[in-house]
């Protein structure tokens, strides 16, 4: 079993009302959808003051059922989810502004609660008073606050430019059971009748028993509840190419071989982790051809990460990123990756061949390298093994990021976890200190790589040595001593070298805030250097000093003369 299993039951009804403003939907996904973004169920309910309120519930739910199974993969649960509401809440809003009275309470407003299966997690979503509960033993538990003050909603969906969205995440267990319900239901229920109608198995007669109940309870409102099971739990990894996992390995083969399709040109590289191939496709089109070694053979997370190379390489369009070129129509028979075939050299080799770059060089490969990193970080992913040997220069000049087994990505992580690690995934040289003390990483530790290229580019060294293999703890971490990088070898301007320092500290929070910022300082001295180094005018232009004092004292003598006479 690698995929999550629930059963469903959901009822609506209009109740005592002429129209019912409330909308519902779950979306039960197959295949890799299921394993990366997982189940879906959510409801809206309209608010009573207004006619097109129905049009409003109908658009929240539908927009999230899609739209939310568009998101970039690689994006986590909450910032999936958050940005399809966001953008949903902006167009509700500006229906509303676009209406003849153009008022809150009369426009494109609902209130909104979702629920993600994803995995061995609940992802849990609210805007105003639409609740979700789980049943706990013999009593139901709340799971969200309503949105609420004073007894009028204080945030809903459509109601304001910008929204406040209530999110949380619990464990599941086999035989949890949740409820989505409108205030038209918990406010009318019994909550021990509730859960004795779920605990008698019939998920669909339970949700049909609930808004019966409440309507016989006088409810004035619309009423619905959705009842979600969770019968089944993953069992093993998900998410990218689960089925390529179960492929056999193919045999090491010669230039003329041909496999799935792929003629093989020549070897290019080769060791105990993996076998890299120059090929040619159907289509002459020249790609790399990796095949796993003897190590990675015998480790599942190893194999994991190897076909998350090609998994990844896939979803990104960037020129300064490697990229995948489409499958072939015919299944693969064995397990390898086919990525894009780069002619030129590695970073590495181009520093030994370049012992001695200009500065404007040096700027240009470490601006290339951002751009294409920034789209790897708006993917949510962080690349993890940033340095000279994962970086190539193409022989025009393009440079591009490669090796994306190390990888961090937010929405596999979330659908199946990669254990802790027994070691560190980068090259220790290049690796942010906050992953040997065990602490928090972010953009700012692939950050941390880019400076110590910079810096090993311009001077020829390391700005730690080999000071960062001994971190273990956060005191060892703030223990770091940067080495200056205006040595004999090299004169570097001093704001370089603050810059330098500042994108390699040794605490993440202290480096830049944004790479930009980064790039920037790499070409002119930063507006803080500036103030903190500024000479006074005697010292600039001792000329203009004195011409500027002598124009005062002539002013000065002409207004103290004017006084006198008075």
């Amino acid at each position: 079993m690698t995929q999550i299993s629930v059963s469903l039951g959901q009822a609506s009804s209009k109740g005592r009302k002429a129209v019912n403003q409330d909308f519902h939907g779950a979306l039960v996904p197959n295949g890799r959808a299921m394993s990366l973004k997982g189940i879906t169920v959510a409801l809206a309910d309209g608010i009573s003051t207004s006619d097109v309120s129905h049009i409003a519930a109908e658009t929240a739910v539908k927009s999230l059922l899609t739209d939310y199974y568009a998101t970039p993969d690689s994006w986590a649960a909450q910032t999936a989810v958050s940005t399809v509401i966001n953008a949903t809440n902006s167009w509700l809003h500006a229906q509303t502004a676009g209406t003849p009275s153009g008022e809150v309470d009369r426009g494109y407003v609902c209130t909104l609660a979702a629920l993600i299966l994803k995995a061995r997690q609940a992802h849990l979503f609210h805007v105003g008073d639409s609740r979700i509960w789980r049943v706990s033993g013999g009593s139901l538990e709340p799971l969200t606050v309503d949105h609420q003050s004073m007894g009028m909603l204080s945030a809903a969906m459509g109601a304001r430019q910008t929204i406040e969205i209530s999110y949380k995440s619990v464990p599941l267990a086999q035989g949890d059971v949740f409820l989505l319900t409108s205030d038209g239901v918990h406010d009318f229920w019994t909550p021990a009748q509730v859960v004795a109608q779920i605990a008698a198995g019939d998920l669909q007669a339970a949700a049909d028993d609930i808004v019966a109940a409440a309507h016989e309870a006088d409810s004035p409102d619309n009423m619905t509840v959705q009842i979600v099971r969770i019968d089944a739990l993953p069992t093993g990894p998900g998410g990218i190419n689960t089925d390529d996992l179960t492929l056999p390995f193919p045999p090491i083969p010669n230039a003329g071989d041909i496999l799935d399709g792929y003629e093989i040109l020549r070897a290019l590289h080769g060791n105990h982790r993996s076998h890299l191939y120059l090929a040619k496709a159907p289509d002459g089109m020249k790609v790399a051809l990796k095949i796993p070694g003897s190590e990675t053979r015998d480790d599942p997370e190893q194999l994991r990460r190897f076909v998350l190379e090609e998994w990844i390489a896939r979803r990104l369009s960037n020129p300064h990123l490697l990229s995948a070129p489409p499958p072939l129509e015919t299944p693969r028979a064995y397990l390898y990756s086919v990525t894009e075939y780069i002619e030129g050299q590695t970073l590495r080799q181009w520093m030994a061949d370049n012992p001695q770059p200009s500065l404007e060089q040096v700027r240009d490969i470490i601006e290339q390298t951002v751009k294409g990193l920034r789209s790897f970080h708006r993917r949510e992913m962080l690349h993890q093994d940033i340095r000279p040997e994962n970086i190539m220069i193409t022989d025009d000049g393009v440079v591009k990021l490669i090796d994306f087994g190390a990888a961090y990505v937010a929405g596999v992580q979330e659908a199946a976890p990669f254990p802790a690690e027994a070691g560190i995934l980068g090259t220790y040289q290049y690796t942010a200190p906050e992953y040997f003390s065990n602490e928090a990483v972010s953009f700012r530790s692939d950050m941390f790589s880019i400076g110590v290229i910079a810096y090993e580019m311009l001077t020829g060294y390391l700005p730690y040595g080999t000071q960062i293999a001994r971190i273990r703890t956060p005191r060892d971490r703030a223990a770091l001593r940067y080495r200056s990088a205006q040595g004999d070898a090299r004169v570097l301007a001093p704001w370089m070298d603050e810059a330098l320092s500042r994108a390699v500290h040794a605490d993440p929070y202290k480096r830049y805030e944004t790479f930009s910022d980064f790039i920037k300082d790499l070409r002119t001295p930063s507006a803080a250097y500036q103030k903190r180094h500024a000479r006074p005018l005697m010292e600039r232009d001792p000329l203009k000093f004195w011409q500027c004092l002598s124009i005062a004292l002539a002013i000065l003598s002409i207004a103290l003369a004017v006084q006198l006479s008075k």
